[in-house]
C-alpha cells in the first residue's frame, strides 16, 4: 500500500491576541482538513507576538502549560478533523522555567509528543535566552498516525547534527515552525542573502538524509522585525514543493509519497556510506 500524505503549513501573522490568533489558526486548520490535510504545522509561537524582540518580564504572562486552553481547543480541533496538528507553544513548565515547545497532537486527539526547543538563539531582536531553557527531549521521532515527525524550532533549523539525528531515529517528515525576518536597517544589504541561506540549510538536510521537509514561518510586521513568510515544502530531492510568498496569510500544502524515501536513500545512499568511526570530533566543541 502506497503511503502518501498531505502535509499543510499554515503562514500566518499576529491577529493581536491570544483568542484571535488562536481563532485564525483554526479556520486555516479548517480550511486545509477540508483540503485534504492529513498533517497541519502552525509557526513558532503560533498563539500571540513573537515576544523576544526585547527582554520584558511582561511577556511571561503570554506563556502556558501545555495542558493549557491553547493545546486543549487544538486537541479537539484534531478529533473532530482527524487531522493531525503541531502546534508551537510558549510553554510554562514549572514556576521559572520557560519553553519554546512544539506540542505533537495526533488525529484522535492525544498528545503524540513534544518537542522543546534544544538550540536557543540571543541575537539583536532574538533575544531568546532571556526567556526560554535549552530543551531537554533530545532529537526524537514522534510517532503519528500519518508520518513519523521530526520537529525542531526556528534556530535548530541551522543545524545538520540534529537533522541527522532525528532521520537516523528514523523520521520520515522534519518539520521546523518557524519566526524569522529581516531586521528593518539590514534588510537592503542583507536581506537576499539571509533568505537564500535560511532556504539552502533547510534542502540541504532534506537531501543530506533523505527526508521530506517543512518549515511554516510567520508574515507581518512586528516592532522592528518583517517577517519573511516563504514558508516551503521540499522534497528528499531538495526540490521546492510548494512555497508562500513573502507577505500572505496562506496554506502551503504538498503531497509527501513517503514510499519515496528508500527509493531516494538507495539512489543517493548517503546515510549508507557515512563513516561512523571516524566522526568523534563531532562529540568536541572544538578541535585544536
Amino acid at each position: 500500500m502506497t503511503r502518501n500524505v498531505r502535509l499543510t503549513l499554515v503562514q500566518m501573522r499576529d491577529a493581536g491576541s491570544e483568542n484571535s490568533c488562536c481563532d485564525a489558526a483554526v479556520k486555516w486548520i479548517e480550511l486545509a482538513a477540508q483540503q485534504g490535510a492529513n498533517i497541519v504545522c502552525l509557526q513558532e509561537l503560533f498563539a500571540g507576538p513573537y515576544p523576544c524582540q526585547t527582554e520584558d518580564h511582561r511577556m511571561f504572562d503570554l506563556a502556558e502549560s501545555i495542558s493549557g486552553p491553547t493545546v486543549d481547543r487544538l486537541t479537539e480541533v484534531a478529533r473532530r478533523l482527524q487531522v493531525v496538528i503541531v502546534a508551537p507553544i510558549f510553554e510554562r513548565r514549572a514556576p521559572g522555567v520557560y519553553h519554546n515547545t512544539a506540542v505533537v497532537i495526533d488525529a484522535d486527539g492525544t498528545l503524540a509528543g513534544k518537542y522543546r526547543k534544544m538550540h536557543i538563539p540571543d541575537d539583536p531582536l532574538f533575544y531568546e535566552k532571556f526567556y526560554f531553557t535549552p530543551g531537554d527531549c533530545g532529537f526524537q521521532p514522534i510517532e503519528t498516525k500519518y508520518a513519523k515527525l521530526g520537529v525542531g524550532i526556528c534556530w535548530d533549523q541551522w543545524f545538520p547534527e540534529a537533522a541527522r539525528l532525528f532521520a537516523l531515529a528514523g523520521a520520515e517528515i522534519l518539520l521546523y515552525p518557524t519566526a524569522i525576518g529581516w531586521i528593518d536597517d539590514e534588510k537592503e544589504q542583507f536581506g537576499d542573502g539571509q533568505h537564500d541561506a535560511w532556504m539552502t540549510s533547510m534542502r540541504a538536510h532534506a537531501i543530506s538524509n533523505g527526508v521530506f521537509l517543512g518549515a511554516p514561518n510567520r508574515v507581518g510586521i512586528e516592532g522592528r522585525l518583517e517577517f519573511w513568510g516563504s514558508s516551503f515544502i521540499a522534497s528528499p530531492r531538495g526540490e521546492v514543493m510548494a512555497k508562500g510568498n513573502h507577505s500572505d496569510d496562506c496554506l502551503v500544502t504538498a503531497d509527501c509519497a513517503l514510499d519515496e524515501l528508500d527509493l531516494v536513500r538507495t539512489h543517493w545512499p548517503f546515510l549508507r556510506d557515512r563513516r561512523i568511526d571516524a566522526y568523534e570530533g563531532l562529540l568536541k566543541r572544538w578541535i585544536d
